[in-house]
């Protein structure tokens, strides 16, 4: 692979101020652009939320970031994976790379330093192809449709909602 994965630290909050500066244009139709986000998700990281750059191994730049929302354990041990790429290292194949990773950290088990759920869905809004697609890639299964699920750039959104479970993974 020529990405890794890592936590975000708080040196990370410039350099992922400019990457997602950088991604305007590949970002908004999607999701509103937060470039100053990270410090807030620094705070607020815990049982209910994880979030991981991905990182390119030669420039160490950081090629996308990945949320783990609304983690919930117990019986559920559910996650909703977010994830966003930057310029100039979408649509090279790296954020597959990385989110391949990040999926296999949230289905190892806690004991082993991984997330340890037993679930993961991904939303998409219906015309965002390239995460529709990427949701697929990764081996996610198609579960639904979601009218006005989530409100982004000011508008309720409808949704494509996928799933995978640690049965279906394969893992690295």
């Amino acid at each position: 692979m020529r990405v890794s994965i890592r936590e975000p630290r708080p040196s990370d909050v410039e350099a992922h101020r400019s990457a997602v500066l950088r991604s305007v244009e590949h970002l908004s139709p999607w999701n509103p652009v937060e470039p100053d986000v990270l410090p807030d998700l620094l705070r607020r990281q815990g049982a209910g939320l994880r979030t991981f750059l991905v990182i390119d191994d030669e420039d160490g730049g950081i090629v996308g970031k990945c949320n783990v929302a609304n983690i919930v354990m117990a019986r559920f041990r559910n996650g909703a994976l977010g994830y966003d790429s930057y310029v100039p290292y979408n649509g090279t194949g790296r954020m597959t790379e990385g989110l391949l990773q990040v999926v296999d950290r949230c289905f190892i088990p806690e004991a082993d330093g991984g997330l340890g759920l037993h679930r993961l869905e991904i939303s998409a809004q219906p015309d965002n192809e390239r995460s529709i697609a990427m949701a697929k890639r990764l081996g996610f299964r198609h579960e639904g449709f979601s009218p006005r699920m989530l409100f982004i750039n000011d508008a309720w959104r409808d949704h494509e909602r996928f799933a995978l479970t640690a049965e279906e993974w394969p893992g690295l």
